[in-house]
């Protein structure tokens, strides 16, 4: 299901002249403006004529089949569903002290992590068995509501990104935009997740298991057709919150 989170739009009258203009001074920016990072630096570092390239953590969580959900529901249901999806998986994300950045994008949400230390990148790792927690407690209130329930898929990778500011200068409009093989990486591991009755929740890179430690390596297994990590894992207090209230 598409749709998208946006800011107002404010009237600004088009010079096409100017805008050529600004083409040139966007695209004949040096490449040694791009600096490396081993972590994020603030957005305020950034311009419209900088950016950075930095280590990271990016996590993917999507819908499955979110495409069929509008046979299913009235537009009030959906509307009822998505709230409740976008604003508690964002409020796992942001509790995250190492949440840098997070972003909507249709039905998926990204978040990106500043994991510059091995133990950033376990405590992201916790984030997403807390997501698998909290969709399970969502499933069962929305049966309460005859809502259907979902399923969702958790792709993360550890790697570099570009980190660049984008919009249009003295709008007001402007964001920051990341971009490289570690977004591409999650996000094409988001998809895998409960694509089949053989992948699970969570799909992990191999380079981002690599950096968890014995314990949390334990509770993934290798698949082999997806060529990651994998497992269905889930917050154990959650877990017996669920047991003690939605059973």
């Amino acid at each position: 299901m598409k749709f998208g989170i946006g800011m107002e739009g404010k009237f600004v009258k088009y010079d096409y002249l100017t805008s050529f203009q600004r083409i040139d001074s966007k695209i004949a920016t040096s490449d040694n403006s791009f600096l490396e990072r081993d972590y994020i630096p603030s957005r305020t570092e950034l311009t419209f004529s900088n950016g950075f390239y930095v280590k990271c953590t990016a996590m993917f969580v999507d819908i499955r089949d979110s495409s069929k959900l509008p046979n299913i529901h009235t537009r009030p249901k959906l509307a009822k569903l998505f709230r409740a999806f976008i604003s508690e998986v964002i409020a796992v994300i942001i509790g995250n002290e190492n949440c840098a950045e997070v972003n909507v994008e249709g039905d998926c949400i990204i978040g990106i992590f500043n994991t510059p230390k091995k133990s950033q990148i376990d405590s992201v790792f916790g984030t997403a068995y807390t997501i698998t927690s909290l969709i399970d407690v969502m499933n069962y209130k929305f049966k309460k509501y005859d809502i259907s329930s979902i399923k969702i898929g958790i792709g993360l990778s550890w790697g570099r990104a570009l980190m660049i500011k984008a919009g249009f200068k003295g709008s007001g409009i402007n964001d920051v935009v990341w971009m490289g093989d570690v977004l591409n990486e999650a996000s094409m591991l988001s998809d895998y997740g409960n694509k089949t009755s053989s992948d699970k929740d969570i799909m992990v890179s191999r380079v981002f298991y690599g950096n968890l430690n014995d314990a949390n390596k334990k509770l993934l297994r290798w698949n082999e057709s997806r060529r990651c990590y994998h497992g269905n894992v889930g917050n154990t207090a959650m877990i017996a919150w669920y047991k003690k209230n939605c059973t």
